[in-house]
Order: structure tokens, then sequence, then C-alpha cells
């Protein structure tokens, strides 16, 4: 009975405690919603005639639109989008693919203009910051901020100078204001950011953004509001489960396979259960037939093995769950390092009331099945 508990606990805290912080990690480098490239539908559309008691119009279909790359007017795309309730924080993004050089090493990667104080809003660039600090960035109008990655690689740190190419073909210098590390190690390989006035001249870009990065009370419910803001914003919009679908289903299909492999073992701790209960009946035979004949009725008797089974259920489940409980932190102790889709130094798990209730439910639903 305790095992049971002990191992339903550990098993979905660890599962859900790995997607949970891979959730964590996508929401604070990219946000919860997308909005980028605009799009004209006035290719293809379905017509509905007009009657006699109502006027014909038209429904825009998507499949025909033609996208324009990028948000054009982002101001008056910025005022719509915090139109929406469910909006906490937006920021305009302009990005581009340039060379990143530092004395003879030199490394391709993304340049990424943004907003300081709007950028934070909607990401978790503060918490980060490993190594300078985003005040020195926001002081210095040519600073820079690098992955940990890429730094690496080029063999920099806080207060040297990089080179850029820009698109006329000369280099601008930035000065690195600080390092960060996502824990996403493509962000953290290939991205960097500068305020957007410098970016522009780099990119020679001024009027327009590559996308804008929107933050929403509520993640879970980004695709509903994506929708939303697609039709009223005339502009493409992805959630952040759109666009991680694919590491989404991995860990989707890892709960099933945690799942499937559980109940394997309820139906095997159930089988064996039920085994000892028929044989605890059958060697108490005797003391049965002595209780029945001194007036013991056939329900004082069962609920005398009801009160004994309740009564090891409950000791079972209670120390299943006080174990399951220290279980679960000596392993999100133990060391653990894991780099690529997040960054952890060791195992990441749950922490949730409903694990304790799920595992005594279920040790109850296969305990008394016998009975």
């Amino acid at each position: 009975m305790s095992s049971v508990s002990l191992f339903f606990i550990v098993t979905q805290s660890q599962a859900t405690g790995f997607q949970q912080f891979f959730v964590r990690t996508i929401l604070g480098a990219n946000g919860a919603i997308r909005v980028q490239d605009a799009f004209q539908n006035t290719v293809t559309s379905l017509m509905v005639q007009a009657t006699d008691t109502r006027e014909g119009f038209s429904i825009p279909l998507r499949e025909g639109a033609s996208y324009v790359p990028g948000v054009r007017q982002p101001g008056f795309v910025i005022a719509a989008v915090r139109e929406f309730p469910e909006v906490t924080g937006v920021s305009p993004v302009l990005r581009g693919n340039v060379e990143l050089r530092s004395g003879f090493r030199s490394e391709q990667g993304r340049l990424h203009g943004i907003e300081l104080s709007s950028y934070l809003e909607v990401s978790e660039l503060a918490g980060q910051t490993t190594v300078g600090g985003l005040d020195i960035f926001e002081r210095q109008p040519d600073g820079i901020l690098v992955g940990t990655v890429l730094a690496s690689r080029l063999g920099v740190r806080p207060g040297d100078t990089v080179f850029v190419r820009s698109a006329d073909g000369s280099d601008v210098r930035f000065r690195i204001s600080a390092l960060f590390e996502t824990g996403i190690e493509l962000v953290d390989k290939t991205h960097f950011y500068a305020h957007m006035r410098q970016v522009r001249q780099v990119l020679q870009n001024w009027d327009e953004v590559s996308y804008l990065q929107v933050m929403i009370e509520d993640p879970a419910r980004a695709p509903v509001v994506a929708r939303h803001m697609e039709y009223a914003l005339m502009h493409s919009v992805a959630s952040w489960q759109e666009r991680e679908r694919s590491w989404l289903e991995v860990f989707r299909v890892l709960r099933l396979s945690t799942a499937l492999t559980m109940s394997v073992i309820i139906l095997i701790a159930g089988l064996g259960m039920f085994n000892t209960l028929a044989i605890i009946v059958m060697e108490r035979a005797r003391e049965i037939a002595i209780l029945r004949s001194i007036g013991y009725s056939r329900g004082d008797i069962l609920r005398i093995f009801l009160y004994q089974g309740l009564l090891v259920f409950v000791v079972g489940a209670g120390l299943g769950c006080l174990f399951g409980a220290g279980l679960t932190a000596l392993i999100e102790s133990i060391p653990f390092r894991i780099r690529g889709i997040f960054s952890t130094d060791h195992f990441v798990m749950y922490w949730s009331w409903t694990h304790y209730v799920s595992a005594v439910a279920v040790a109850r639903s296969w305990f008394f099945s016998p009975v």
C-alpha cells in the first residue's frame, strides 16, 4: 500500500516537474504569444450572397492570404494588443542575422533590438543574467547582451568590445554589458540583444519590427487569445504551444509511458493483495466459525475485516505520502546536469498536493477492489 503511494507520488512529481520547468523556460525566453507577419486576405474569401432579409458579406480564408514580413506601424499594433484584457505586457523586437566578431574570432548569430523596459515585462531576462548587469546595459547606448555559450566561443566577457557587420558593410562597435543564460542552447549560442536604436542602424531598418513578444495572465489560454488576436490584428499570431508543439508531444508521450508503467504496477500489486486477503480469510475460517457460534452475524464479521483493511489503508497511505515527500526531496537534491532544451543542475520535481490526493485515491481503488 505505502509503496504504491510512494511510487505514484515520485513518478508524477518527476514527470510534471520537468515539463513545468520546460514551460517556464520557454515563456521566460520567448513569451506566451508572438505577433509577426501581416497578411492580406484579399486573395481567397468565402462569399455569401445577399437575400431579401440580409446583405451579402465575405469571410476571409487564411489559406489564401499573402504574408508581408514584419510588423509595420508597430505603435498602432502594440496599442491594439494592449486592448486585450488578458495581456500583461507587449514588447517590439527587431531581429536580423549578422556576424559578431571579437579579435580574430567570429560567429554567426541573431541580433535582437529591444526596448529594455517593455522587454522585461514579457521575458525573464533579468533573472537569466549571469555575469554583469542590466543596469549597465541600460546606461550604455552601445551595450550588448550576449549568451553564455556564444561568449565562450568568442572568448569574451563583460567590458570587452565586439563588432557587428551592418547591412551597408561597415562594422558597428558594441561593448558587452552582461552575459545571459536561458537554458535553451540554441538561444544561448546564437542570440544577442542590443538597444533598438542601435540595431536599426545595423540592419538599416527604420520603421518596422520583426515581431511583438506578448505575455498574458494565463499562458495556458494562449491558443485562444492568439486566435482572437489574429483576426483582430490581421497579423500572424502564434502561441507558445504552437511554436513548441514537438517538445510538448515528447513530454505527453513520457507522461503516457509513466501512466502505463504505473498501471501495470498497480495491477500486479492489486492481484498480490487480493491473494493475500483471500489467504487471510481462508486461514481464519476457524475463527469465523467461532464468531458465528457465539452470535456474531455475517455483517459483524464483514465489518471486522473492513475495519482491519481500513486501518491498514490509512497507515499505509500516510506512510506512503510521508516517504513520497521525503524521496521527492532527496531526488530533487541529486546533482543532474542538463543542457539543451532547458538548463538545470539537479532533478526537477514538481510539488503539488494533487499528487498526494491522487496517490491515496489510486491506492484506495485497488486496495478495496477485492472487497
